[in-house]
């Protein structure tokens, strides 16, 4: 009786004859026997014939009957029929006909009996209309009309087409079906109020939904109400329809994207200014998508985007000044800020305006961005997160982030796929960014089919389950329909979205470069291809919307515009780049952009300060919560720490911390396992042994009225995590946003980041950054891809002149560090690694800071700082002088080592065990960058026989050698050698073998203490 049943549950009801078949396949040629194990089906279960005893004769009977139907007497024969139909029990049996019946009832009763397999066709058609209706969901956009030159690149593996009123006959259905009329399942909206539709109405309008300007990939979605609201949107009759007022509006919005490039074009022709020609409805997609944002409660948008079209962005929608934009073309232009500037295509922009269409308040802003492609995505998130973070936002219903790009780049450039994975996550999410794809099809000189493996460029935002809705370009209502759907979707559901605006580069990469070398037969097309504006107005003329001479008066209006902003132009002189900023800070700086003052406080605190701090940092701020054994321990240590006034590398790090978020700064500290810390040491985050996700951060248990504390774990990414971070610290100034490398050797996958935003970002975009990155380093036997932070790398990009010796102001220290790119500290005392990291807030000004961050010294006895070193008065130490028995008679000191970082504890071990604490002196340079000219000078003129030497554990042509040597020769005006004491020059920062390292470490000591080592060397 169970296959009776199941049969009922079948995606496609067996004939009998095929039961029998089967049943005969399975069965041995033994006497039948039953299991005596029965799984009924509830509605069986509870009929009572089907059993007890009676389930054995009937199976009995039904297996008697599966044989032949005959055999049984004839109302088991029907109800076996209409049980294996699908019928409940109760409703499959019919009584026997009584004696004396008629020969008409007879025929009804076998008519009855015959109809079976009708039903059966029926319930076949209904199931092959749904999956031919989930075919057209899931594969509708591989023959939607795409591509405006109708030369699609887009490769599905010759995959079948399998939709179409051709194609019915793959599930089953022929053409003399095309006529007859289906129930609706659920899981569409093609009927609109009507529940029933003749089969070729359901095709003609599946294709009117998927298959014509528009393609929706949202199938793979695995939430069944996104699917539902995706396939109401799309699905349901009559939906893409515009007033009058709409269209008038679209028009007008074309007409101002494609003049403004046809009036660059006109007036410099020779130019690079990467115009949109070809995707021109790109300005009003954007503009709808703000609009909807807009009335949706949004007050804020941030755009990243790539240099194509960025012109017209800014005129046309950020609503930049034309001949702010119009004088960026004028050679004679001179520059008014210091620094190298930047191109007019990777410039940003911040405005405040009113919006048209809703009568509210929006602030627009796009971020300056380098030419390396997607690498401002990660930068935008960050900075969307903090704009959310500082507004109270929680929900992204006020702030969001729109990212274009390119279609070869988004496939191809690596970036994508960490951002896309920050989008869920809880400290990095900013509730759903909506994601515009120009996709020319071609990437510079390179065709889809050399450019990506996947069909679409789009794909990798599958992994999100984002919805992907690609469009035709060429017609400007799908795309703005398009793009109303997409805001909507962000609004209700706050995550990713992708718009694939499917079109063509009219012009070459840049408008100098010829693309019929390399794609001749497109660029063919192209130039027969008439222009989406041309195509779009004759629409409107032939329904009546708009007529020829209101077209002609809109473009008119707006070449004169162009026109008397070019001449306004001309009166333009000096080229400002703040006026370009993407991110101002009102009122931090004077209003001319300088600093308020050049000078530093103290970063000192009160003892009752550091006592209080400390007290929280060794306790368990939260009731009844059970920490771990060994973290109780750790507690302990610091809390017997605080007793004895002194603190180690990780209690610094919390003194610094938690006075800041005192004063009101918003600390976040970001990386992998920066909650714990790779070594174990920081424990931010207390996890409760007994309760699954329960934590504890005491630190957000500090003051009263403290600023919010954040600390989080990040993806395995350096590249993503760190775009995201530099984008947070661009917010504001009063926050200290610092990322932590797993290890420093780690960073340099994050490289695009650093040297395009972090090093160069001020000189290119006037725009000031305070971002601290926390890099691990010291060689320790760990291997090559475990010790260094490549300190070379960044000294190299420091901004300051080796050969000029500066002039000592007053003011000399804090002047250094406004006139740098950037700060390259490696601390080798948690007192001055306590002091920088409030340093960094108290400026006046802000600059990245790179510190150097130990390992072994985190739990070193001797790298600990007393109190004495953190109180009133106190300030970071640039260089940290010898302060033991060298000092009683400096003519007597035979040589002076300077040195950075951990080294310096090795070289006072082994100077100790020589008996040299007399004979050497030890300073301790800790402000790598800017250099400490003048705190040089002073020792070495403390020590007048002493010669000079430069130690390091680093190898020679790593390191900090070659960033110091040159500075120490000016700073004594190349009067005496700097020797060096290091490992020899090496490809790796570090061996693998540990008997090397100590060989090693042992050979460099000795030569920095042995006083004979360079006697006779010139």
């Amino acid at each position: 009786m169970h296959r009776l049943r199941t049969c009922a549950f079948r995606l496609r009801p067996l004939t009998a004859l095929q039961t029998v078949q089967n049943y005969s396949q399975k069965q041995p040629a033994a006497p039948r026997t039953f299991s005596p194990v029965r799984c009924y089906s509830a509605p069986v279960a509870a009929e009572p014939f089907l059993s007890g005893t009676s389930s054995n004769y009937v199976e009995e009977m039904y297996y008697a009957w599966l044989e032949n139907p005959k055999s049984v007497h004839k109302s088991w024969d029907i109800f076996f029929r209409n049980a294996n139909a699908g019928a409940p029990p109760g409703t499959a049996y019919q009584s026997p006909l009584p004696l004396g019946t008629s020969l008409s009832t007879m025929a009804q009763v076998q008519s009855m009996m015959h109809a079976q397999p009708n039903v059966e066709k029926l319930v076949e058609d209904h199931l092959a209309v749904q999956s031919l209706i989930r075919a057209y969901q899931v594969r509708g956009h591989h023959i939607a009309k795409l591509d405006p030159l109708g030369i699609s690149c887009v490769n599905f593996d010759d995959a079948p087409i399998t939709v179409g009123s051709p194609n019915v006959g793959f599930y089953g259905l022929d053409e003399s079906d095309l006529d007859k009329v289906f129930r609706l399942p659920t899981t569409t909206f093609i009927g609109g109020k009507e529940t029933a539709l003749p089969l070729r109405e359901i095709i003609r309008r599946l294709e009117m939904a998927y298959c014509q300007h528009i393609g929706v990939e949202f199938m793979f979605i695995n939430d069944l109400e996104q699917c539902q609201w995706i396939r109401e949107k799309f699905e349901t009759p009559g939906l893409m329809q515009f007033s009058l007022e709409e269209k008038r509006t679209l028009l007008a919005r074309m007409v101002r994207s494609t003049r403004f490039e046809e009036f660059l074009q006109r007036k410099w022709s020779s130019e690079k200014r990467f115009g949109l020609e070809g995707c021109e409805s790109l300005i009003p997609a954007l503009k709808t998508i703000i609009d909807k944002s807009s009335e949706n409660g949004v007050d804020n948008v941030i755009l990243g985007m790539p240099h194509r079209g960025r012109l017209n962005v800014l005129a046309n929608v950020i609503r930049k000044e034309l001949e702010q934009i119009f004088c960026q073309f004028d050679s004679k232009l001179e520059a008014a800020d210091e620094g190298s500037g930047d191109v007019k295509y990777h410039l940003g922009m911040y405005h405040r305006r009113i919006n048209r269409v809703t009568n509210r308040n929006i602030t627009l802003s796009l971020v300056a961005n380098p030419s390396h492609l997607e690498a401002v995505d990660p930068v935008v998130q960050g900075k969307t997160k903090a704009e959310q973070f500082y507004c109270g936002d929680v929900d992204g219903k006020r702030v969001m982030s729109i990212l274009l790009h390119g279609d070869a780049a988004f496939a191809g450039q690596g970036i994508v796929y960490e951002t896309f994975h920050l989008s869920d996550l809880p400290s990095y999410t900013t509730h759903g960014t909506i994601h515009v794809v120009v996709n020319n099809q071609i990437g510079f000189t390179t065709d889809p089919r050399m450019a990506r493996s996947s069909p679409y460029p789009t794909d990798v935002a599958r992994v999100v389950n984002a919805p992907i809705f690609h469009v035709n370009a060429d017609d400007p209502e799908a795309v703005m329909y398009v793009c109303n759907v997409a805001a909507e979707w962000r609004s209700t559901f706050h995550k990713d979205v992708v718009v694939d605006l499917v079109c063509y580069r009219r012009n070459g990469h840049n408008e100098m470069d010829e693309p019929m070398f390399t794609q001749p037969l497109m660029y063919k097309q192209i130039k027969k291809q008439k222009p989406v504006l041309l195509k779009y107005a004759e629409k409107l003329m032939s329904e009546g919307a708009v007529t020829q001479q209101e077209y002609e008066e809109e473009i008119s209006k707006y070449d004169k515009i162009c026109e008397e902003a070019y001449t306004r132009s001309k009166d333009e002189k000096i080229l400002h780049i703040k006026h370009w900023l993407d991110s101002p800070w009102p009122g931090f700086f004077t209003l001319d952009g300088q600093p308020k003052s050049m000078t530093c406080p103290s970063t000192g605190l009160s003892e009752e300060e550091l006592n209080h701090i400390g007290e929280v940092a060794s306790s368990v701020p939260v009731e009844d919560f059970t920490i771990h054994g060994g973290l109780k321990r750790i507690l302990k240590g610091r809390g017997d720490m605080v007793k004895e006034r002194t603190v180690d590398w990780a209690l610094g790090e919390y003194m610094a911390f938690g006075s800041l978020l005192k004063e009101g700064i918003h600390v976040r500290l970001s990386g992998q396992d920066v909650e714990r810390g790779t070594f174990s040491h920081r424990h931010h985050v207390l996890h409760d042994q007994n309760v699954d996700k329960r934590t504890c951060i005491p630190m957000n248990h500090m003051w009263p009225n403290q600023a919010p504390y954040t600390v989080c774990n990040s993806s395995l990414s350096e590249y993503g995590v760190l775009g995201f971070e530099l984008g947070f610290a661009m917010a504001s100034p009063n926050a200290l946003v610092l990322w932590e490398a797993q290890f420093a050797d780690f960073y340099n996958t994050a490289q695009a980041i650093i040297d395009q935003f972090i090093c160069a970002g001020q000189a290119k975009w006037v725009r000031q950054n305070g971002i601290v990155l926390l890099l691990p380093h010291g060689l320790e036997g760990m291997g090559p891809e475990h010790s260094s932070g490549r300190p070379e790398r960044f000294l190299q990009m420091c901004n300051d002149d080796s050969d000029v010796f500066p002039k000592i102001t007053d003011d000399f220290a804090v002047r250094q560090l406004y006139d740098c790119n950037w700060i390259v500290v490696n601390c080798s005392t948690p007192a001055n690694y306590f002091h920088v990291l409030r340093r960094q807030i108290l400026l006046p000004f802000r600059k990245p800071l790179i510190i150097f961050t130990p390992k072994s010294l985190l739990r070193h006895p001797e790298a600990k700082s007393s109190f004495n070193d953190m109180l009133p008065g106190t300030h970071f130490q640039r260089l940290i002088p010898d302060d033991g028995p060298v000092t009683k008679n400096p003519e007597g000191v035979q040589r002076i080592v300077f040195c950075a970082g951990k080294v310096y504890y090795e070289l006072t071990r082994e100077r100790k065990a020589q008996g040299k604490e007399d004979k050497v002196a030890i300073s301790r340079i800790e402000q790598l960058s800017p250099f400490p000219f003048d705190l040089v000078k002073q020792e070495v003129d403390k020590y007048p026989n002493a010669e000079l030497v430069w130690c390091q554990e680093e190898h020679k042509n790593q390191g900090y050698y070659d960033y110091v040597k040159p500075r120490i020769r000016t700073t004594i005006n190349r009067a005496r050698p700097v020797w060096y004491a290091g490992r020899d020059p090496a490809a790796a920062p570090a061996t693998g073998n540990k008997n090397t390292h100590l060989q090693e470490v042992k050979r460099f000591l000795d030569a920095a203490l042995n006083t004979d080592a360079f006697k006779g060397l010139s």
